[in-house]
């Protein structure tokens, strides 16, 4: 009776009032079961599916008696489930949610972009992720995960070729995807031929050349910060294992703190042990290890086990490492800040990095060169695989066009940057003309009269694009002989011409494209087409979280043993339950239009 006194006692000096806990203290343990409320053993049943698919329980908790006894408390009317009973739930859910977002998909006129993302297991299996990239017709993006494929067989030449034509059956898409992307560490020269075929037949031809993309830039900027921290392993390994001297006890990091406020070192930073499977950690790391480098050169005064020595080179080197290990850092988190951000903001920072690395790699420091060269040279590879997608979407932004491009491409090509912008610009038309072609209401003569200006189209022949925009010089490009039939050439302007000779918008810290295209499409309605499927194109094959991996993911144990279509629905709806922006209601979407 004293312990409650004193309970209430406590409960009022906190602010609550004594009728608030005589309140608390007549409120019942338990709920009647007689209380007119029945009870839903279906709907109990479907709650729990959706609760294993969100929180990656495993289905066998239903069966497990800690779980079933918790149940019965909350309602004595439940009745355990079992595991055959849950997973047939949960499949059910995720048939029902796939039809929803089948109805949606095929609801809209958009384009889609597909990206393959690799994961193994501890068995010969691998797991490929084939992931939607699109705009609905709100210029809402959409990026939900499609197929989850189990391959047995991962080094057969058809296998990616396979699951693809899979997936495009399986989501209605045959003539409707853009792009595709995947990563070189799977792809073979005769798989990627193999995709080339199939994507040729498959889907009309457009930017032939960079229909299938083997770029995935968040691999490519791991790959550059793994081999710059190789190259400087032993000293790294000097550093980390300073910090985990410093870090394994208490004593020994109070005494460090000790050193740094006798210096009076003014860091505010604190030394972590990194993952070395994220290559992210390891900079914050270094970066801070190198902030408090003067305690470190004095810590052996204080604690006579710490033996470790570094000289004012090595810690020269380490802030060199350090500073362009900030540019790649700044370059993945454009990827792992934002939920696949469009593609028109890639262009910048992908330009400022090959000119950072261009600058160092042929510098006259022979330790800057030596580490940067070997990164220097695969990234140049990747920018000149991947700048004409990334000019093309820059193009369609307000702020940029190309003016921007042209720009760009000065600084880093000089004397042969007219021949890029000219490549960007027959990218553009080569879309244009492609878009438009369907667009264009044709009559049966296949002439559209306006204003006086005949437009022939005759000559134009489903799969005549010949698929490469690196025309000759003295030859003409596929939309320069388009535009040669008319007969009013010099009276005629195309959209894409107003919208390029239209002046720049001011540059805008926080502008929403999307929004830009949805205010402006009636004005350009062709542009916003290709606009659309352009801004959707996914530049990472990999979601934000694994942004800074340097390990391909695994597939653990429990998962690898379900099967293939158990795993699919937990994985699929999962990421369908956790996109806040898919709709349900497609009475607004607009008519589906087949390319």
């Amino acid at each position: 009776m004293a312990q409650q006194k004193n309970q209430e006692s406590s409960y009022t000096k906190t602010g609550g009032s004594r009728d608030t806990v005589n309140r608390l203290k007549k409120r019942p343990r338990t709920t009647p079961v007689g209380n007119g409320i029945s009870f839903d053993q279906e709907r109990c049943n479907q709650d729990i599916a959706k609760m294993i698919i969100l929180h990656d329980y495993p289905l066998h908790i239903v069966e497990q008696q800690g779980f079933i006894d918790f149940a019965r408390i909350l309602q004595p009317q439940f009745n355990p489930l079992c595991l055959k009973s849950i997973e047939a739930d949960c499949v059910a859910i995720y048939l029902k949610e796939k039809q929803n977002l089948l109805n949606f998909i095929n609801g809209i006129s958009a384009r889609v972009n597909l990206t393959l993302d690799l994961w193994t297991s501890n068995q010969t299996t691998v797991y490929v992720f084939i992931r939607g990239h699109f705009i609905d017709g709100d210029w809402n993006l959409h990026h939900p995960i499609l197929n989850v494929f189990m391959v047995p067989f991962p080094d057969s030449d058809d296998s990616l070729s396979q699951i693809i034509q899979t997936c495009l059956s399986d989501w209605l898409l045959k003539g409707r995807l853009f792009t595709l992307a995947l990563d070189k560490s799977f792809s073979s020269e005769t798989v990627v031929g193999n995709l080339r075929g199939l994507l040729s037949v498959k889907n009309s031809v457009i930017l032939n050349g960079q229909l299938l993309n083997q770029n995935c830039y968040a691999h490519v900027l791991s790959h550059l910060a793994v081999d710059a921290l190789q190259t400087m392993g032993e000293t790294i390994s000097k550093v980390r294992e300073s910090v985990k001297y410093v870090k394994s006890s208490e004593s020994r990091e109070k005494k460090f703190l000790e050193v740094k406020q006798q210096l009076q070192v003014p860091s505010m930073m604190k030394l972590l042990i990194d993952d070395q499977c994220k290559w992210d950690t390891t900079y914050h790391m270094l970066v801070a290890a190198c902030e408090l480098k003067e305690v470190f050169a004095c810590f052996d005064a204080t604690d006579p086990n710490y033996t470790m020595t570094f000289t004012m080179d090595d810690w020269k080197q380490v802030e060199t490492l350090c500073t362009y290990l900030k540019y790649l850092y700044d370059a993945a988190n454009i990827v792992a800040s934002q939920l696949y951000p469009t593609a028109n903001i890639f262009f910048l920072e992908v330009s400022k990095l090959q000119v950072e690395l261009a600058d160092a790699a042929f510098c006259q420091d022979p330790f800057l060169s030596n580490l940067i060269l070997p990164l220097h040279k695969y990234f140049d590879q990747y920018w000149r695989e991947s700048c004409l997608i990334l000019a093309i979407a820059v193009a369609m932004d307000p702020r940029y066009k190309m003016n921007f491009v042209e720009l760009t491409f000065s600084k880093i090509f000089g004397e042969d940057a007219k021949s890029w912008s000219r490549v960007v610009d027959d990218g553009l038309r080569e879309l244009f003309f492609e878009y438009n072609t369907f667009m264009l209401p044709f009559t049966a003569s296949n002439d559209y009269e306006e204003d006086g200006i005949t437009l022939k189209t005759e000559a134009y022949q489903e799969g005549s694009i010949d698929g490469s925009i690196f025309v000759d010089e003295d030859k003409l490009s596929d939309y320069e002989c388009y535009i040669s039939d008319f007969t009013g050439i010099q009276q005629y302007k195309s959209e894409l011409d107003e919208y390029l000779e239209e002046p720049l918008l001011p540059g805008v810290e926080e502008f929403d494209i999307l929004s830009w295209w949805r205010e402006n499409g009636l004005r350009y309605p062709t542009l916003s087409r290709i606009a659309s499927d352009v801004l959707s194109i996914p530049i990472s094959t990999v979601s934000a979280e694994f942004v800074f991996d340097t390990e391909i993911r695994k597939m653990d144990s429990y998962r690898s043993s379900l099967g293939s279509l158990t795993l699919e629905s937990l994985i699929c709806a999962k990421d369908w339950f956790q996109s806040k922006s898919l709709p349900i209601d497609v009475s607004n979407a607009l008519p589906k239009m087949r390319f």
